[in-house]
């Protein structure tokens, strides 16, 4: 027992061999008389109490130390003449060290059997924690009482808290039996597992099961007046496990529903369980009444999971999904989806009726840089049918179907680390055009390299000159090609056209400096193609025109060329201030890079063939091919070339002002981050020699928040009245110097309020699965449409901003998004703007919980919207209220959702969306 007083130091007490109830209250009571004649009182202020349990020891020692002076200590033995105690032992009353303190004082009634702690007062048994405003300790009936206290003004406070182990309980009171573990407990609330419950009475009748009359779960923040719960007349819980009720239902503010159930079932885990996932309730006026995305969620460990589901329509059109994610810390993630659609239009023995199918395979896997440095493996894979997206009913595919483009890649990457080092890799490509349904695959490409060997440069020290920077390398590329089309895909008849091809090089390189300030590099090349897949051209007769046919075996052809350039950095710099004025602009700082190449590329016209033959018309003419001319690699030149390129950099910067007074160093701003101007002259050409200049740029304003980029053509060649280039500049033909043939301007500028809350972690899943799907990474062409998709509406609590109502009586957060695209065409004097459309996305925030979107554009060419999506969302507290609609379009519809938040009662839902009727074409 341990006390403490102002000005003093500890009294202890050990106490041993303390065989009876009766001769423990004894002890106590001398023992206070004794602390009573130093000058203490039963009522102890500011004092922590320990008492050690009982021991069966024969002999008790007591030390008693006050003041730091430790008093003599005193050894008692037992004078029983009897040997053995036959009576059978009672059941100790302490089976372990309880502690308790109490802010203002600990009351000790000998009579009663009871100690009383008041104000801030704790308890600590075994792995029971109870705190409260008033503790009273009941040592008879083994009760511990806890409750709040009542001020003057009637107001209570400290309301008890019990734990037991993880469980934690705050209760208005409560009475615990120390020797049972049974308690009973007054309106307590709980959390388990997201939800909370609130009950009357809590009948507690042992660490894991709990009894409750008239309790309500709900997931609500607000506790004290939740918004919705489930009124439970008679449950049943277990702690982080389950909740079985009888009869239940909804109430809505304390509003009964009709929604409920004669008895439930709801699961509390902090795991992933597996479960029914419940479908969403739809209206499609081709294909009727449906159920979208039920299934069943498989839990098979920490490290992957399975959801499986289902599509059904009334019409008989059904949909199957399968998806996994795997995850192995240090190691990998990844995940995997298949995706099968069977649709049917109009009914059976009517001329529209059609059966159509459409499957999608995704598959993402990246590896920890961690995992091993030297190899790595990768995926991004996304292919399937050509129209699944345009023809998919599927709410998930709503902001998808705009897609021009799927594209995969597998690859896998080794390097043997030494001197010099070798890289490999093995990669798998796909790419499909959706409009014209043609698919290009490598199965596979093959590269390996060896890094650069330098044999003249020195072992120590640096390498400076042309010989000590001769360096030379080798490269190896090998393919398997294969080009077929949608309806052939994943059947033999693709693999019948494949073309298979070897290309080795070696090239070899050195660079130095000129004049200190030039720089100069030569290389050469070297290269060596194998192909398997030749051709062979001939004169048909009886056709009267040229065929060729296929070979196969093995066939070769060696090039190499030659190139050197050279380059310098020159900086200008243009000072704007004035001695003793403060002007705006400080200076002005222009960066070239001008750049000449040479490169000559000897004929190869060994490697063509020729054949002459008479036409129809009697006219002998020649035909002239290369047998390589269809492989991978293509065929070798077959005329000298002996060009020079001419390219310009610039870069654009400012020091200007810096707008922040406190700052006495101006600010540096780009004007224009990149001015590139580029052409060629070929002087082995017997005309137009001169290449079109190519001019490109961009840069970025408004603080980085908007880009720009613009490109042109300017061709200095005229044309003929038939719009052919001729060998005649333009301005000799009464022109301009350059001819302007194609323009080009993309925009794009994002702006928010500086109150926007910032994208939500639901709108980046959004963004994250029209990626996967390979659609835009922003929402100008809409957002998902499936609101109840588990993995697109979590939301983290944590991270969410309370913004108070009377801030937006002067200020809406908003963003906006903008993306503008113009091309400009005059290859044959067309002179027209062949594309023009501006692009838009924005949300505002109306109030604290309503928010309001939009996702469109606008065609000036066609003059016409281009695909719209408007977005309502409505925040409920414990609920959320989403609605989206799609005014116009061939895929017009819309979506209304209604569900509670919480991951526990997600299936909680009213989900409805519906198409309009079917145009008649």
């Amino acid at each position: 027992m341990t006390f403490q007083k102002p000005g003093h130091t500890f009294t202890k007490i050990h106490l041993k061999a303390l065989r009876t109830k009766s001769f423990h209250i004894l002890f106590i009571l001398s023992f206070t008389v004794f602390v009573n004649t130093l000058g203490y009182s039963q009522e102890i202020p500011k004092k922590q109490v320990t008492i050690l349990p009982v021991t069966k020891s024969d002999s008790m020692k007591v030390a008693v130390a006050v003041d730091s002076v430790l008093l003599p200590t005193t050894n008692l033995k037992a004078t029983d003449s009897i040997t053995q105690d036959t009576i059978p032992k009672q059941k100790e009353f302490l089976t372990d060290k309880v502690n308790y303190k109490a802010k203002d004082y600990v009351r000790l009634n000998e009579r009663l059997k009871q100690t009383t702690l008041y104000n801030e007062a704790e308890v600590y048994y075994e792995d029971m924690e109870i705190k409260a405003g008033i503790i009273v300790i009941d040592h008879n009936k083994n009760l511990v009482y806890a409750g709040r206290l009542k001020d003057t003004a009637g107001v209570y406070t400290q309301a008890p808290t019990f734990k037991q182990g993880a469980n934690l309980v705050e209760p208005d009171s409560i009475i615990f039996n120390t020797d049972t573990k049974k308690a009973l407990i007054f309106n307590s609330r709980t959390e388990q597992s997201g939800g909370y419950i609130i009950a009357d009475i809590t009948k507690k009748e042992n660490d894991s099961v709990y009894f409750i009359n008239r309790g309500k779960f709900t997931t609500s923040e607000n506790q004290e007046d939740p918004e919705f719960y489930f009124l439970m007349r008679k449950a049943k819980i277990v702690p982080n496990k389950k909740v079985v009720t009888g009869l239940t239902n909804m109430f809505i503010y304390d509003v009964p529903t009709p929604i409920g159930l004669p008895f439930a079932y709801f699961p509390l885990t902090q795991k992933q369980t597996s479960g029914i996932l419940f479908p969403t309730f739809g209206q499609d006026s081709r294909r009727g009444y449906n159920l979208q995305n039920g299934g069943y969620y498989f839990a098979i460990s920490d490290y992957a999971d399975l959801a499986v589901y289902g599509d059904y329509y009334t019409n008989g059109s059904y949909g199957l999904r399968g998806e996994t994610n795997y995850a192995w810390r240090y190691k990998f993630r990844g995940n995997f989806g298949v995706r099968f659609e069977s649709l049917i239009d109009s009914e059976r023995g009517f001329p529209d009726y059609s059966k159509s199918s459409i499957y999608n395979i995704r598959w993402s896997h990246s590896q920890d840089s961690k995992a091993n440095p030297s190899s790595r493996f990768s995926a991004s894979v996304n292919l399937g049918s050509s129209k699944y997206y345009q023809e998919s009913v599927n709410q998930m595919n709503a902001s998808n179907f705009l897609n021009n483009t799927l594209s995969s890649s597998v690859s896998y990457s080794k390097a043997f680390v030494g001197e010099p080092q070798v890289n490999i890799s093995l990669t798998a490509t796909h790419s499909q055009n959706t409009r014209t349904q043609q698919i290009d695959m490598t199965l596979p490409t093959f590269q390996g390299s060896m890094s650069r060997i330098y044999p003249f440069a020195p072992k120590v020290g640096t390498k400076k000159g042309i010989i000590d920077n001769i360096n030379f390398q080798y490269n190896v590329n090998a393919q398997n090609r294969i080009r077929t089309t949608d309806s052939l895909f994943f059947k033999k008849e693709m693999f019948e056209d494949a073309r298979v091809g070897f290309q080795h090089s070696i090239p070899i390189s050195t660079n130095f400096k000129v004049f200190k300030h030039f720089s100069v590099s030569a290389s050469t090349n070297f290269q060596e193609n194998w192909t398997l897949n030749t051709i062979e051209k001939y004169y048909d007769e009886d056709e009267n025109k040229v065929l060729k046919r296929d070979l196969t075996g093995f066939d070769s052809f060696r090039t190499y060329n030659f190139s050197t350039s050279i380059g310098t950095t020159i900086y200008g710099m243009f000072n704007f201030q004035k001695p003793g004025k403060d002007t705006k602009i400080k200076a002005l700082r222009h960066i070239m890079r001008p750049s000449i190449s040479y490169n000559i590329n000897p004929a190869f016209d060994d490697y063509y063939d020729s054949f002459d033959y008479i036409t129809a018309n009697g006219d002998l003419t020649r035909a002239e091919y290369s047998r390589f001319e269809e492989s991978i690699y293509g065929a070798p030149n077959k005329n000298f070339s002996s060009s020079m390129g001419i390219s310009l950099g610039n870069n654009f910067e400012a020091k200007v002002r810096d707008r922040d007074s406190t700052k006495t160093d101006p600010k540096k701003i780009v004007l224009i981050n990149n001015l590139n101007f580029s052409t060629s002259h070929n002087f082995a050409g017997d005309s137009l020699r001169w290449s079109p200049l190519r001019v490109s740029g961009g840069t970025q304003l408004l603080d980085n928040k908007m880009n720009i980029n613009f490109g042109m053509t300017l061709d200095p060649y005229a044309l003929d009245n038939n719009n052919r280039r001729i060998d005649k500049f333009n301005i000799s033909n009464g022109g301009n110097l350059f001819r302007l043939t194609s323009a080009s301007m993309n925009l794009s500028y994002s702006l928010s309020s500086s109150n926007s809350k910032g994208k939500k972690e639901s709108d980046e899943r959004a963004r994250e699965e029209s990626r996967r799907s390979g659609g835009r990474d922003d929402d100008l062409f809409g957002v998902s449409e499936n609101f109840a998709d588990q993995r697109l509406g979590d939301e983290d609590k944590s991270e969410e901003k309370k913004i108070s109502s009377e801030f937006y009586n002067y200020s809406l957060p908003w963003s906006l998004r903008v993306a503008w695209a113009v091309n400009y065409s005059n290859n044959a004097r067309q002179n027209e703007i062949s594309s023009n459309s501006l692009m838009f996305s924005g949300d505002i925030d109306l109030s604290p919980r309503w928010k309001v979107g939009a996702s469109s554009g606008y065609d000036f060419k066609n003059q016409g919207f281009t695909y719209t999506q408007l977005r309502f969302e409505r925040d409920l507290l414990s609920w959320r209220m989403n609605f989206s609609i799609i005014p116009f379009s061939e895929r017009s519809s819309w979506n209304f959702f209604i569900g509670i938040k919480s991951n526990l009662l997600k299936d909680i839902k009213y989900d409805k969306r519906r198409e309009p009727d079917k145009r008649l074409r």
